[in-house]
């Protein structure tokens, strides 16, 4: 399509956007959009790095829609958490799609898109769940009378949707119940098939995605478009990842595989009726033997596949594969037999490949492995489930690479991708080439240098990275405080000399503490010893659900939130309620944790340094969206106080602290408790 000559610039169109949804251009906010447009105009990949309060969704919807509406191309907006989703979905699309009808022409259009297991299938409902074994050996009576009566909610819910995504559903159901009204893409018959095909939600959510100028999204689709076989997200040429930190853990999730007993035996159950039983008994039997061994094996990584697989996984892999060939392929034959034969063939042949995963897991050397494997056992946990097999990979670079960046121009951005100072770490388990990058530095940003150049990778795909900084003053408005003092942490919990560290800083602040602990166990341990030492109000994660916590914690300044993971990254408290925020110890990951473990181990066999590029990478992204907590709003000003001394100390520690907001630096314990003491005292009342 011929281009206008009066067709608006990116930055006029930006103009035009802020000024009609009422706000102020930003500095980083022009630069990142002007840098997104040239990423379109040139095919190359940009990376961004852009503070929280930049207006970095703006930055990129603006080039995205007009680039949109001007090709007539979709653009694919992913994003980690269900939250941004919404606000991209509920706030900022509709109203840049209102404000830029006039320059554009025409209204832009948007959709968002989720797997096929996130809608309500209206033939499971009608037809009903396969009568499963996996599903009822773990209720309790009170478990399946609950989850009864979930699924008779949904089937009243059913009626009033206009939707049936899951997340429209408030309060929610459990897992369990959902999986009783919802299928896989593998389980679905297809909409030529089904008799309800012509109203089905999934299909729906797809046909409206194909008509959008823009498609929201999850990581985890965009990981299952990129490993199927088959087109799951519209036909698009730009995508952008937002919250791109996170690619790499939610790729990761989405391509591991699990094999447990359950899953053998309910794959024998579906096909039993179906195929000759001597050929069904054989894989149920194989199944059954794998139960009996899981149960005396030790949880935890595999380093070599124990002698008892050895034998019980390539007996499982034989059986579901003549299960599969006495299936037979799809024939003609009544519904009910049709949606029998789908589910399963869809199990069988999870069951089957997985089995097959997991042995060639073990075929190459360590330098060369492609996979972890490991036993989960969480038998003895507050939520139990029986031992499973799993299999992730060490990597996802190649996949990204392959099946992202060589497809359609990407832009990737977040507010924390420079660790260490650079886009190097990222890029590389992004699999972008370090040594392709041109790295813009803007002015009073974090970002130190380029990233080394890498000749082994000369041929890579061309992209750009470009740090916009944040509208935050942090160096005027946040101090770093290093106890350099303090003993580095040890395995028996927090030691007394922390516990008074702490106790003091809260004392000094007034309350208005975040505490972000590395275990739940470490996160209760002080809030008990706080709740004995101290007046002000100490609430812990677990205490009630954590929305409720947050918002506790956002209405009274008093008031101190302790947690763990999932405050890290998710909670935003602007105003004088939070003006300390406290990390226990540096977040590496716990040294038993197989995923981490074996990718650290295959980089020290390929010559590299490994806990430099897993566990202390791991450690400064965590850092840096800890620490981003403090700072919400351009008036927020307060404390990070670090009580594990071996950020100051450890060889280490430069580059973690590298990863973070360019807070100001003390070690002197007094310095920032004069400071809390101040704000506290000029806090409203």
């Amino acid at each position: 399509m011929p281009v206008r000559a009066d067709f608006p610039g990116v930055l006029e169109l930006l103009t035009h956007a802020v000024e009609s949804v009422g706000g102020a251009e930003r500095e980083g906010q022009v630069q990142m959009a002007d840098a997104v447009g040239r990423a379109i105009r040139t095919g190359e990949h940009l990376a961004v790095q852009a503070g929280t309060g930049t207006g970095k969704s703006l930055a990129y919807l603006v080039p995205a829609i007009r680039h949109a509406v001007e090709k007539e191309k979709t653009v694919v907006v992913s994003t980690a958490t269900i939250a941004l989703q919404r606000q991209l979905v509920d706030r900022d699309l509709p109203r840049l799609a209102k404000a830029l009808k006039k320059p554009l022409g025409r209204t832009p259009t948007f959709a968002i898109l989720k797997g096929r297991r996130n809608y309500l299938c209206l033939h499971r409902l009608d037809s009903g769940a396969p009568d499963d074994p996996e599903d009822q050996q773990l209720f309790d009576p009170f478990a399946v009378s609950r989850m009864g009566k979930e699924v008779t909610r949904l089937r009243e819910w059913s009626s009033d949707t206009e939707t049936g995504d899951r997340d429209e559903l408030v309060p929610g159901v459990t897992d369990q119940a959902w999986r009783q009204v919802s299928v896989t893409a593998r389980e679905c018959l297809g909409v030529a098939k089904c008799p309800i095909g012509t109203v089905c939600f999934a299909e729906k959510a797809r046909a409206e995605a194909g008509r959008a100028d823009v498609v929201v999204t999850n990581h985890a689709l965009l990981a299952i478009d990129a490993l199927q076989g088959y087109q799951v997200l519209p036909e698009h040429d730009l995508v952008i990842i937002d919250e791109a930190h996170d690619l790499v853990d939610r790729v990761t999730s989405v391509a591991t595989g699990e094999l447990t007993s359950a899953m053998v035996a309910v794959a024998a159950r579906r096909c039993g009726k179906l195929i000759d039983a001597d050929i069904a008994d054989s894989l149920l039997e194989s199944g059954d033997g794998l139960a009996l061994l899981l149960d005396d094996l030790p949880s935890g990584r595999m380093d070599e596949l124990p002698r008892p697989l050895t034998g019980a996984l390539p007996a499982i892999r034989d059986a579901a594969h003549h299960c599969i060939k006495a299936l037979g392929s799809d024939r003609k034959e009544d519904l009910d037999g049709a949606t029998a034969r789908k589910l399963a063939r869809s199990l069988l042949d999870e069951v089957h490949d997985t089995a097959v995963r997991l042995l060639e897991a073990f075929d190459q050397d360590q330098a060369h492995q492609r996979d972890v494997v490991w036993l989960a056992n969480d038998q003895f946990s507050n939520n139990p489930r029986p031992p499973a097999l799993k299999v992730a990979p060490l990597g996802v670079a190649g996949l990204l690479r392959e099946r992202v960046f060589n497809l359609n121009t990407t832009v990737l951005t977040s507010a924390t991708l420079t660790l260490g100072g650079n886009f190097d770490t990222m890029a590389r388990q992004w699999g972008l080439p370090p040594g392709q990058a041109k790295v813009v530095k803007a002015e009073g940003t974090a970002t130190d240098k380029a990233p080394p150049a890498d000749t082994d990778d000369k041929d890579g795909p061309k992209w750009t990275g470009l740090d916009v900084g944040s509208p935050f003053d942090h160096k005027r408005n946040g101090i770093l405080y290093l106890a350099k003092h303090l003993p580095p942490p040890g395995r028996d919990g927090l030691a007394k000399s922390t516990m008074d560290e702490l106790a003091e800083l809260i004392e000094a602040a007034g309350g208005r503490t975040l505490g972000l602990f590395s275990s739940m166990r470490a996160a209760k341990q002080a809030a008990e010893a706080m709740r004995e030492r101290l007046e002000h109000p100490i609430l812990c994660q677990g205490d009630d659900s954590t929305s409720l916590l947050v918002r506790k914690f956002s209405d009274d300044p008093r008031t101190c939130l302790f947690g763990t993971l999932t405050l890290w990254q998710g909670v935003d408290v602007p105003g004088p309620s939070l003006q300390l925020v406290v990390v226990d110890r540096i977040p590496f990951p716990r040294p038993d944790d197989p995923v981490s473990s074996a990718r650290q181990r295959a980089v020290e066999a390929r010559g590299g340094n490994g806990f430099l590029t897993v566990a202390a990478t791991h450690a400064a992204l965590l850092l840096a969206q800890g620490t981003g907590r403090l700072h919400r709003s351009v008036s927020d000003r307060g404390v990070v106080a670090v009580l594990d001394s071996r950020l100051a100390n450890a060889r280490y520690g430069g580059f973690l602290r590298a990863s973070l907001p360019p807070f100001w630096p003390t070690m002197d314990p007094q310095v920032a408790r004069d400071a809390l003491r101040r704000l506290d005292a000029a806090a409203p009342a």
